[in-house]
């Protein structure tokens, strides 16, 4: 990275100040004299505006150099003073007022006004020409922009260099850190520190971390620090689209910042924009990659021999211990395009805390996440699986996959085992993560016990499969459908209670006599005995079934 340069080339301001249009050839011969407002001489012009009329604030935008030869002044100190509150009100940056036939000298109300206003007041003694005077300081304003432009091309074109050269968001970060003299940070939408840079100037004395926490840190939700520059930078991010993945933000700890440290923060944007991009790219390749060779693991398009090379190849080195197939499958809608590499990202970094090797791969078009996790033991199944599909939800969540209004992801863990067992397991568990969709919420869910529903779900287009729940619990749907309460609820809660009736009735907060008299009504609804276990298998599964049919 060449930084030739770049240390100690501070931004300028922009524009030109009430001070700097003084001295200028122009108003320098009208003999200017401050009457008013001298403390605020460095405010910055804008424009210059030339007016004689009385109500010429309502034409103004605010940071004008006006110009006049009081025409529109008004006769009395009302009208005079009215007229400098106005002008006051919209922002001018000052106004200038040339003696002559209109007046002599000026007025006390106009002065005192403006001084109460603190808007700088100026009296010309000598004839100007307005013309020549508009054209001097817009010739200075426009060299100003020129100038800071120059210096932003100048900050773009070392961050442009650095990335050429094989460097990365830090060096770019480093190039405006030493360019504005102050700290500079990268962070994500919803305020993650991903980066920070310092300026590498001895005099620059500040920890730029430190500096993140103390004043950045310590602001969240209450908006950013006053004085700081903060520049989107697009990517995609958890929107769909392009939207904001990352912005850059700038703090004034060492030295004030200047607009030529937001533009040239803009320019760089851009550059971080293309890196960002191109990270996401290559990593969402890489997610889908191994979620390629976990599914052609599981569909035996690779066998059991050759699965532990190509594990490695893609940085996957489990040992000796046996291997722990999940597939967590997210909601139909909870996925939208760009998402993916950020939730591969995010639940990559929340695994890295469940202290097992992982290969986690993406598979887009099914909305699942296969991974293979490596164990030191089958007795640590549960307690791998508690802490990665807590890992799982917490990166869904952190890539903003998971939509108000839609189902949990569903979480499915295997049987550990071998790499044969592992393909099989991984087959299974994919399977058993769709069938699963509208269970009830558990953190995860053992494949193994999800058989019933997976062989329900397999059903799911077969007639049989729909006439049978008719039978079973048509005249409880029917009854539902058209009165209160709904008996369904209560026989579900039944049947998952094996009978228990004290158990139920608690679940569902009724009292013992209101649960015998619904139970009653049930079995008089279906015609059948709920103590005969036949029945129960019967009322179970379709209970079960009717999630698959319409």
């Amino acid at each position: 990275m060449d930084t030739q340069g770049t240390s100690g080339m501070q931004g300028t301001p922009a524009g030109i100040t009430v001070q700097r249009a003084l001295e200028l050839p122009g108003l320098r011969g009208g003999l200017p004299e401050v009457v008013a407002g001298g403390e605020r001489l460095q405010r910055s012009v804008r424009w210059v505006h030339a007016g004689e009329v009385p109500n010429i604030a309502s034409l103004l935008k605010g940071g004008e150099l006006l110009l006049t030869t009081g025409l529109g002044l008004g006769t009395r100190p009302a009208e005079q003073r009215a007229f400098v509150r106005k002008l006051a009100e919209r922002g001018i940056a000052a106004l200038v007022v040339e003696l002559g036939p209109r007046f002599t000298r000026l007025p006390a109300a106009l002065v005192d006004t403006a001084r109460a206003a603190g808007l700088p007041l100026v009296q010309l003694h000598r004839e100007v020409p307005f013309v020549t005077v508009t054209e001097e300081v817009h010739t200075e304003i426009v060299n100003g922009h020129y100038a800071l432009l120059q210096q932003a091309d100048e900050v773009h074109r070392r961050c442009t260099q650095a990335l050429l050269g094989g460097g990365g968001i830090p060096q770019v970060l480093s190039v405006l850190a030493d360019f504005s003299g102050n700290p500079v940070f990268l962070e994500t939408a919803d305020e993650q520190l991903l980066y920070a840079a310092g300026p590498t100037s001895d005099t620059a004395a500040c920890d730029p971390l430190q500096v993140w926490e103390g004043l950045r840190g310590r602001a969240r939700g209450d908006g950013p620090p006053a004085g700081a520059v903060l520049v989107d930078v697009p990517g995609g991010g958890s929107a769909a689209g392009l939207g904001v993945r990352a912005r850059i933000v700038l703090l004034g700890v060492s030295s004030a910042l200047l607009p030529v440290h937001r533009i040239a923060a803009e320019r760089a944007a851009g550059s971080l924009a293309v890196v960002l991009m191109q990270a996401r790219q290559e990593e969402e390749l890489a997610a889908r990659g191994r979620g390629d060779f976990l599914t052609d693991l599981a569909q035996g398009r690779i066998t059991a021999e050759d699965a532990p090379a190509q594990a490695r190849v893609l940085g996957f080195k489990p040992g000796t211990g046996p291997l722990l197939p999940v597939v967590m499958r997210l909601a139909d809608g909870s996925s939208p395009s760009g998402s993916w590499s950020v939730l591969a990202r995010a639940v990559s970094e929340e695994l890295a805390s469940v202290g097992v090797p992982v290969l986690l791969g993406v598979r887009p078009v099914e909305g699942r996440v296969p991974l293979l996790l490596g164990l030191r033991t089958e007795s640590e199944r549960t307690a791998v699986a508690d802490r990665v599909a807590a890992a799982l939800r917490a990166g869904v969540e952190r890539a903003g996959m998971q939509r108000a209004g839609l189902q949990p992801p569903v979480v499915v863990v295997g049987v550990a085992g071998g790499w044969a067992a592992a393909s099989a397991g991984l087959r299974h568990a994919a399977e058993t993560a769709t069938a699963a969709q509208g269970l009830s919420d558990r953190a995860w869910y053992d494949a193994r016990r999800l058989d019933t529903d997976l062989l329900l779900w397999r059903l799911r287009d077969h007639p049989d499969l729909a006439a049978f729940v008719e039978r079973a619990i048509g005249p409880l749907r029917e009854h539902d459908q058209r009165s209160k309460p709904p008996l369904l609820p209560t026989l579900e809660t039944y049947l998952a209670h094996a009978g228990r009736k004290a158990e139920t009735a608690r679940e569902l907060h009724l009292n013992r006599q209101t649960l015998y008299n619904r139970l009653a009504r049930i079995a008089e609804l279906l015609g059948t005995d709920l103590d005969d276990p036949q029945t129960v298998l019967a009322l179970s599964l379709a209970l079960r079934a009717r999630r698959h049919v319409p």
